[in-house]
């Protein structure tokens, strides 16, 4: 089964996720394929998170140059305050690609596909990468972190996705 791609202005991209117990983790195994699925039939990124798809578990699958990676219950923590901007897109929005800062470096920390206890630090593209994702999780978009004036410069682009008049290569679902 693969799931359609939630939209911008569908009400659960906004929700908290909960955590995954270890006795879901084998339920979830599907949801899993799946995302990985959807982000192999986008044909960009590495990464999807599972309220992307409309799962609301704290869920984050990576495709780092063909290596997979499943980060379940991931806890961030922000390395040092340098920060970087860097041009960002998301699944969730077709066709739109943004500039946004984020902190240079950070840590996450997780449980695997094993449920075993992980770490990873990351620093630049893969760093922006786990914010990212992260943020999906807590109910937050990428362009929740743009000035006004920059989401004014994009606001006709942002209202089309809503419309439903985005376009692209993978499934979406309509509001």
């Amino acid at each position: 089964m693969k799931r359609e791609v939630l939209l911008l202005g569908d009400p659960a991209l906004y929700e908290v996720s909960a955590a995954v117990t270890r006795g879901e983790l084998e339920q979830l195994r599907p949801d899993i394929e799946d995302m990985f699925e959807c982000l192999q039939d986008a044909g960009f990124g590495h990464g999807i998170s599972a309220p992307q798809i409309g799962i609301r578990k704290r869920l984050i699958c990576l495709d780092l140059d063909g290596v997979r990676r499943v980060i379940v219950n991931p806890t961030l923590e922000l390395v040092g305050s340098e920060t970087m901007e860097l041009m960002d897109d998301c699944l969730c929005f077709p066709g739109l690609l943004v500039k946004v800062r984020r902190n240079r470096r950070c840590i996450v920390r997780y449980r695997d596909e094993n449920w075993q206890v992980q770490e990873l630090a990351c620093e630049d593209y893969l760093s922006e990468l786990i914010q990212h994702e992260y943020d999906h999780l807590d109910g937050k978009l990428f362009i929740d972190h743009l000035s006004p004036i920059r989401k004014q410069l994009i606001k006709s682009k942002l209202n089309n996705i809503i419309r439903g008049k985005a376009r692209c290569d993978y499934r979406i679902k309509s509001i």
